[in-house]
């Protein structure tokens, strides 16, 4: 048994054998969620983009009968977490039930929304030392490293003819580790740029100008990708962190006069600087306001599903798992249609009405499209899904997010439930929990004693 001054109690193995430190199996846990799509598209099945609905549970499950952690603060937080997953699912189970939904759309709608808790509620309910954080923070690096170094690779390879072009435009291909995926080049881009500012923010030992190297390299390979919604996301995350931090009027100077140069840095380089072309698109009258052509879309979704209402419990519960327009009823079913229908995966017509209404715009960007994280939330399990949801991550920002990074991230995950289907993409999701857990374990190991590493005795 091992002691520390927070009162932790926690069961460590002393075998040589048959024995796996905790970080080693996150960081495991996270590669098959982060790597998938560029190893499929080497040639592997299908079926290894579900890999990880197997190997995080198993991971969560482990840690939770293998661990024993009595007193640390983080209990208290992982304890709320299950909580809300508790009635998560209850919630979703009770929706499916309601609408006759399969068994697998169930599963793979609650891990959805759920498998990203997962695996935060690992890492804070481990006690991990300041070794283990910087150990396993490597290699997340690593990982984030390799995205942004492919995709840079990929733009230099079809600039030069190598590599061919599968997607509809160039900047499409430029999708890092999510190669050869749908929206694959604004994943990529949204998982660059927020490992840039993690990077920025934690790395305070590194040199000032390696940090900006770092996050300067992730705005090019937005730029080449033509990833427009991630900048608008993360601007409009900056100017919300701003009213966030109204009690401390010294920061929010320095955020405003920071915010006003970026502001007109891009202005300039809308009217001057040829990779920023593409944002002009988006500046045209008509397009916003009540009745713009762009709002009308984008509001599209929500009279629709309610036109498949039958009765007031579908206010409640929604339509059931993957029946409306979240990443399950929009894509999936679709995409894996012939791996997933002999399992019994059911769908309603809701998601291809909403298709067809986007499909006869002329607006195709994903910008506007009216399948998005928050309506398919809703659409799918209703008030009391989407209120459990927002739980969640109400605990999250009340108790794990310390810093402004974290709070940053957090706000640009919700905009982004406002564009499209990203806050249910496991490869985003899960880079964004991953990365404010080992924030908040980071903050933790300073004011902390290290301790001693913590195994799972696997024999």
């Amino acid at each position: 048994m091992a002691f520390n001054k927070m009162n932790q109690v926690i069961d460590i193995s002393v075998q040589k054998r048959g024995r796996l430190r905790i970080p080693s199996l996150v960081v495991f846990a996270f590669a098959t969620v982060f790597f998938p799509r560029i190893v499929e598209s080497a040639g592997a099945p299908a079926a290894i983009n579900f890999l990880h609905f197997a190997i995080v549970p198993i991971v969560f499950v482990l840690t939770f009968t293998k661990i024993r952690n009595k007193g640390s603060s983080g209990i208290w937080v992982t304890q709320l977490l299950l909580l809300g997953l508790f009635f998560l699912l209850l919630s979703m189970t009770i929706s499916a039930f309601l609408n006759k939904a399969g068994l697998v759309n169930l599963f793979i709608g609650y891990m959805l929304l759920a498998e990203p808790f997962f695996l935060l509620a690992i890492i804070v309910y481990t006690p991990m030392s300041a070794r283990n954080v910087r150990w396993m923070r490597g290699w997340i690096l690593a990982f984030g490293a390799s995205n942004v170094l492919l995709a840079l690779a990929q733009k230099l390879l079809i600039s030069i003819g190598v590599l061919r072009v599968t997607r509809m435009t160039v900047a499409d291909n430029i999708q890092g580790v999510f190669y050869l995926s749908g929206a694959g080049h604004v994943v990529s881009a949204s998982v660059s740029l927020t490992f840039g500012l993690y990077y920025f923010a934690s790395a305070k030992n590194s040199p000032l100008w390696l940090r900006i190297t770092v996050f300067v390299s992730t705005i090019l390979q937005l730029l080449f990708a033509d990833a427009k919604q991630t900048l608008l996301v993360f601007l409009a995350a900056w100017g919300i962190l701003i009213l966030v931090k109204l009690t401390d009027i010294r920061v929010v100077i320095q955020y405003i006069i920071s915010g006003i140069l970026a502001f007109y840095s891009f202005l300039w380089a809308l009217r001057n600087v040829p990779l920023f072309a593409a944002f002009n698109g988006w500046i045209r009258p008509g397009l916003y306001g009540p009745d713009g052509d762009a709002t009308v879309l984008k509001l599209s979704g929500f009279s629709i599903i309610v036109s498949f209402y039958e009765n007031f419990l579908n206010w409640l519960w929604g339509l059931g798992p993957g029946h409306t327009v979240g990443r399950l009823g929009g894509w999936l079913l679709k995409e894996y249609s012939s791996l997933l229908s002999p399992l019994g995966a059911t769908t309603r017509p809701v998601s291809s009405e909403v298709g067809r209404v986007w499909g006869e715009s002329y607006l195709d960007s994903s910008f506007f499209s009216p399948l998005f994280g928050w309506i398919g939330i809703w659409g799918d399990f209703g008030l009391l899904g989407l209120g459990v949801y927002l739980f969640l991550w109400w605990v999250v920002w009340h108790f794990l997010c310390q810093d402004d990074f974290s709070k940053f991230t957090v706000i640009t995950v919700f905009i982004f439930g406002f564009i499209f289907t990203q806050m249910e993409e496991p490869g985003y999701m899960l880079t964004v929990t991953t990365l404010l857990g080992l924030r908040w374990q980071e903050l933790c190991a300073k004011e902390t004693p290290p301790t001693r590493r913590v195994y799972l005795q696997l024999s």
